[in-house]
């Protein structure tokens, strides 16, 4: 049965490869034979599993699992296959118990009026995660653009809404483009119930309503001058300015606040009454999720900045119209930015910087 891909969503070539198996690989050599398949398999495991920690455990746990089992392999399907059949399984089990990662719009309604008292965050809840573009190989702008589209933030938070069989059978069908044969092999099914499993999961999308995954973005030089308008209203606290910049009906979420606003007034009225303070942000761009970001500090006293979040931006036209808002100060070393600065000191860490 053919199937084609959800609008928007790149879909990636199954590797066809078969090494010759003789002898169990030396170390040096498994690594030779499979660690050009470890960004592709991160995004697979992120995209199961809504976060880049749990991605990279259970990358990790594919790769032994593999070089254990390598005698096993005995070259009857292609090594990338056998290396997601390992990985989809390992996040299945993993996500046996687990709640869905969701973001806030994914959790409630939104607000439109900016006075409402904020809902008071939720610790509980295991949110969902950016990921910088870098694990994924996105240094590369061309692979920016064929790649960013399955694991935009839109997709991976509609991803959630999905069971996890469902989820894996639509990411390896319509993202990687394994064929239903495969994915039935991967998953110890039948092509049948692979393709029951993928309309459902099509159909539940749907309903999700659009994915922003093909929404087209200012060019270049544009985009930068948005990029940089942004920086620079948020750091003179210029609402005007600010006000310019995003689309009548943008949308903002906060995790971990549940609270989140939709339309220019709302998010305006919030941003201009609870968080517009000249001198009070620092902006440092990045990239996460396919999109462009900014690393966020908050200025404590006269001689230093502490990490605050991550701002993800969904561009659309010439305008901003999201702004998913993660204030976890933790995610600024997952980007490998430094926790603390100091005022017009270079926010990248070193060695771990991305």
């Amino acid at each position: 049965m053919t199937t084609s891909a959800p609008p928007g969503v790149a879909a990636m070539p199954s590797d066809t490869e078969r090494p010759a198996v003789t002898a169990p690989p030396t170390e040096r050599e498994f690594a030779a034979l499979t660690q050009r398949f470890r960004p592709e398999l991160l995004a697979h495991c992120y995209r199961m599993l809504g976060s880049v920690h749990d991605a990279e455990d259970l990358v990790q746990e594919t790769y032994l699992r593999a070089w254990r089992g390598f005698g096993g392999f005995e070259g009857r399907s292609s090594l990338r296959h056998w290396l997601y059949r390992i990985a989809t399984m390992a996040c299945l089990t993993a996500l046996e118990g687990r709640s869905r990662r969701p973001l806030p719009s994914g959790l409630g309604a939104p607000e439109d009026d900016h006075r409402v008292a904020i809902t008071a965050r939720e610790p509980g809840v295991a949110w969902l995660q950016p990921a910088p573009d870098s694990v994924f190989g996105f240094d590369d702008p061309a692979a920016i653009v064929a790649g960013r589209t399955g694991v935009r933030l839109a997709f991976i938070a509609a991803l959630q809404l999905l069971p996890a069989r469902q989820r894996a059978v639509l990411t390896l069908r319509d993202v990687l483009a394994f064929r239903t044969a495969e994915v039935a092999a991967m998953l110890d099914t039948t092509p049948t119930a692979v393709d029951s499993a993928l309309r459902r999961a099509r159909s539940r999308l749907a309903q999700a309503g659009p994915v922003e995954a093909d929404l087209a973005e200012p060019d270049e030089l544009a985009q930068r001058r948005l990029l940089d308008g942004y920086v620079d209203a948020f750091t003179r606290a210029d609402h005007a300015a600010l006000l310019e910049l995003l689309r009548a009906d943008v949308e903002m979420e906060m995790p971990p606040t549940p609270t989140w606003f939709t339309g220019r007034e709302a998010v305006l009225g919030f941003l201009r009454s609870r968080i517009l303070r000249p001198g009070l942000w620092r902006f440092t761009p990045t990239r996460a999720n396919g999109q462009p970001a900014f690393i966020v500090h908050k200025r404590v006293d006269d001689h230093h900045y502490e990490a605050y979040g991550i701002h993800v931006l969904t561009l659309i036209g010439a305008r901003i119209g999201r702004i998913t808002a993660f204030n976890d100060p933790a995610l600024v070393r997952t980007f490998g930015f430094a926790a603390t600065i100091e005022p017009d000191k270079d926010v990248t860490d070193g060695e771990d910087a991305h």
